[in-house]
């Protein structure tokens, strides 16, 4: 059973690959391959008798983020109803989300519906300052940016141990 998940990891991780080339080639294909191999086995962290791949979930997340996230804003536009309520939520993230604020902003503004404007970093705390369309599914949002967060910190850990991830507080203005 656990090679088979592993297989099915491994054919995901390949077809997302070629889906962001944007084509199947050989090239892509075998490529893709090696990123999955890299990216299913990278960042493992045992806890108990559960094994997580931080890496792996978070590609996964992203991915999943990407294609749900595009149908939501294509059907925003497709649809003659204006059903949006723009904001701009204040999401707070933990202390070593510092560390991948590349990452977390490009994961974040590459799913549609969603776009870093801003962020506050200093020695206290980050906050990062989003653009959403749907300003009623705030706490929602909120909470999912913290866990690509926790998710990027656990499979790029700075310094000697994985860190310890902080809850998040938001605010949101219109």
């Amino acid at each position: 059973m656990k090679n088979v998940r592993r297989g099915v990891l491994y054919v995901l991780l390949i077809a997302l690959w070629c889906g962001l080339w944007g084509e199947v080639t050989v090239a892509n294909i075998l490529s893709g391959a090696v990123v999955a191999v890299v990216t299913a086995m990278a960042g493992s962290v045992s806890a108990g008798s559960v094994r997580f791949r931080p890496l792996a979930t978070f590609a996964w997340l992203v991915g999943i983020d990407l294609v749900v996230s595009t149908a939501a804003v294509v059907r925003e536009v497709l649809t003659p109803t204006d059903y949006t309520d723009e904001a701009i939520v204040a999401v707070h993230l933990p202390d070593d989300a510092r560390h991948h604020l590349l990452l977390l902003f490009g994961s974040i503004t590459l799913t549609p519906g969603t776009a870093v404007v801003a962020a506050d970093v200093s020695e206290q705390h980050v906050v990062v300052y989003l653009h959403v369309l749907h300003a009623d599914r705030r706490d929602a949002t909120v909470e999912h940016v913290v866990r690509i967060a926790q998710l990027a910190c656990e499979a790029f850990p700075h310094g000697p141990s994985a860190p310890a991830v902080a809850a998040s507080e938001s605010e949101v203005t219109s």
